[in-house]
């Protein structure tokens, strides 16, 4: 999130910020940017001085995501790679708008600790049978 808040202000000036209202902080410092952050509950501080909240729940479909970067003049997205269908349609509107994206890596997995990629290998991992 820090590597994100610090290439933003190079990229752009009008921010759909969609890292998760606790990655909020790491993006309090900057001035100059405004951010529009859609959440299901109101973030807390600390926040961007400059910070335009959307209330809202999901799933939000392609049109949904094109209305809210036109509507708010957005002309650069951030968000975390959740790996999911969830972030599918706000970066599919990014992309048919021109708009740079800035992804936040996840962070890496502690020692030790290994990833599966789909339910069968979690209870193969577990030692149960996917039979």
């Amino acid at each position: 999130l820090a590597e994100a808040a610090e290439l933003l202000p190079g990229v752009g000036r009008r921010a759909f910020l969609t890292t998760g209202r606790l990655g909020l902080a790491a993006f309090a410092h900057l001035a100059g940017t405004h951010f529009v952050v859609r959440s299901v509950e109101p973030p807390g501080p600390p926040l961007p001085p400059d910070t335009e909240h959307v209330l809202a729940r999901g799933p939000f479909t392609v049109t949904d995501e094109l209305a809210l970067l036109r509507e708010h003049r957005i002309d650069v997205l951030v968000t975390k790679d959740s790996g999911g269908e969830a972030t599918a349609a706000k970066l599919t509107a990014a992309r048919r708008l021109g708009l740079p994206v800035v992804v936040v890596r996840r962070p890496p997995l502690p020692d030790g600790v290994t990833a599966v990629d789909d339910v069968a290998g979690a209870l193969a991992r577990l030692g149960f049978s996917a039979a």
